[in-house]
């Protein structure tokens, strides 16, 4: 039983270790992004990033993309981050975790050190259906340092969070949230 154990350990380590080496390639040199060290990735992270807008990447971050992989809560799809114009911006911060998280900026999406997101968490600055006019104008999204985003939460246009924030699992954040609080529903509100 030992024996099966290394044997499935050090399949998924490989299997991290090349796909690791394939984001970073992809990341880098396909999509200049600018990618800290000792990033890990687990599966395939989409990448979709408009020519001259600027996507940094901290040090030490990780994106889990494997359903199978070490987030056992259950993965819906891969870690994408897009930027839909040339004027948008994606900052994360250092030793910050994404599992199977969107992060769309048309305008800014800032994130800070430390941040853990949830499985399928969405991060996303606009309302992405700019021909319609029903549709807002982006706004800025600002997480700050050592927030944690539970499984399914959604960020809207507009909402900063306060650094040491903790957002309850399904939430849906339409306004800012102060730092040092829990906060959870749909709105989300603070709770604690």
């Amino acid at each position: 039983m030992r024996g099966i154990r290394k044997i499935i350990s050090f399949k998924l380590y490989l299997f991290s270790f090349i796909t690791t080496l394939y984001n970073y390639m992809n990341a880098k040199y396909l999509w200049d992004i600018k990618i800290g060290k000792r990033c890990s990735f687990s599966g395939n992270t989409i990448f979709r990033i408009t020519r001259n807008s600027k996507v940094h990447i901290g040090d030490y971050c990780s994106f889990i993309s494997n359903p199978g992989s070490r987030n056992l809560i259950g993965i819906n799809r891969p870690c994408i981050l897009i930027t839909q114009t040339k004027e948008a911006s994606i900052e994360i911060g250092d030793r910050s975790g994404f599992s199977g998280t969107v992060i769309s900026a048309s305008l800014s999406v800032k994130i800070g050190n430390n941040v853990k997101c949830g499985a399928n968490t969405l991060i996303t600055d606009s309302d992405w259906h700019a021909e319609d006019p029903r549709s807002g104008t982006p706004k800025p999204i600002h997480i700050g340092e050592n927030v944690w985003l539970g499984v399914n939460v959604i960020i809207l246009k507009g909402v900063t969070i306060g650094a040491n924030t903790v957002i309850g699992a399904g939430s849906v954040v339409t306004k800012n949230i102060p730092a040092d609080v829990v906060a959870a529903g749909n709105p989300c509100r603070v709770i604690v």
